[in-house]
């Protein structure tokens, strides 16, 4: 998108990216991170201008006028709440430059989702996951080797995909408890304790991985195998690409009506994860949650018919009647 400018002599871009730089994250918010605020940013933009907005000395009411037009556009509340969120810092910023006095997003609220929570989770269940893993051939290369790894991580062990984007080989930990991965995302850092399966693969790919290079303590953990730039960095659309390949090869794109992604893999390795422990801590501190609360959405909807409290009620609420009798 093209400069916008204010008297021909204030550049919004580059405030606002000075502003992100600085302050989102405590001044350390990732590339990603910094390029969606903008990329939301320059979409409200672009429909001030069309509107002949004032776009530094906007109200309220302009802004709730651009969530109605979210809200037309049939976004969902949590994307509404991403741009409401990212246009709110842009005016942090222009406050913060001293151009405005106040910030007219500050009490524009998205819409609140009305949806059981469970509802949206994606995951698969053991069974599936056991296809999923069927799909990787077992041929001992370093790509299969890699591409095990990487889902094995992901859907037992809870790694976001930005987790295993950032993380480098110094990360690999190895304790007299076992073998773990540190793991960085937002402001967060945990170690990610790996089952010994898990582990003994880990090992089998820095093996490969040394007959091909030497590795040193800053290079990336998972690296791309193309064959034009090898070596490299997975970046974090390639880790939707390799999970996708194989979701499609196992025939689990979509299961029981929703779209299974990366993300699904870590609400897979939740779900799965209180089912065989029941505890809700444990799966806490295994996903990196920081309130128990966002953990607690994986005691979900076919937990309920089994754990559900009235079944413990001993009251008769007089229903023995015959099916087969006519209703008078």
């Amino acid at each position: 998108m093209k400069e916008i400018t204010v008297n021909s002599t204030v550049n919004l871009r580059k405030i606002f990216e000075e502003y992100l730089k600085l302050s989102v994250a405590d001044g350390n918010a990732s590339l990603d991170t910094l390029r969606t605020y903008w990329k939301n940013v320059a979409r409200y933009l672009v429909f001030a201008t069309k509107n002949q907005w004032d776009v530094v000395h906007v109200t309220p009411i302009e802004i709730k006028r651009y969530r109605e037009f979210l809200l037309s556009q049939n976004k969902k509340p949590a994307t509404i709440y991403s741009h409401l969120s990212a246009v709110r810092r842009f005016y942090d910023a222009l406050v913060e430059k001293g151009l405005i006095l106040s910030n007219p997003a500050e009490k524009v609220k998205a819409p609140k989702e009305i949806s059981d929570p469970a509802d949206r989770i994606s995951y698969l269940d053991e069974v599936e996951l056991r296809h999923l893993f069927n799909a990787i051939p077992r041929d001992h290369s370093l790509l299969s080797v890699r591409d095990r790894l990487i889902i094995a991580i992901m859907a037992l062990e809870g790694a976001r995909t930005v987790e295993l984007h950032r993380a480098n080989i110094k990360d690999v930990l190895t304790k007299n408890e076992g073998v773990g991965i540190r793991v960085h995302a937002k402001r967060h850092a945990r170690v990610i304790p790996l089952r010994q399966d898990i582990a003994k693969l880990l090992k089998i790919y820095l093996a490969l991985r040394e007959r091909i290079e030497p590795l040193y303590p800053s290079q990336p953990l998972f690296i791309g195998l193309s064959k034009n730039k090898p070596f490299r960095r997975l970046t974090r659309r390639a880790y939707r690409w390799i999970v996708d390949k194989y979701l499609k090869l196992a025939d689990l794109k979509f299961v029981g009506g929703k779209k299974i992604s990366t993300h699904s893999l870590r609400h897979t390795a939740g779900t799965l994860g209180y089912q065989a422990t029941h505890d809700i801590r444990q799966v806490q501190d295994l996903l990196g949650h920081v309130s128990p609360a966002t953990t607690a959405i994986y005691v979900h909807a076919q937990n309920r018919f089994l754990n559900n409290p009235a079944l413990q009620i001993k009251v008769n609420i007089g229903g023995d009647f015959d099916e087969n009798k006519p209703v008078k």
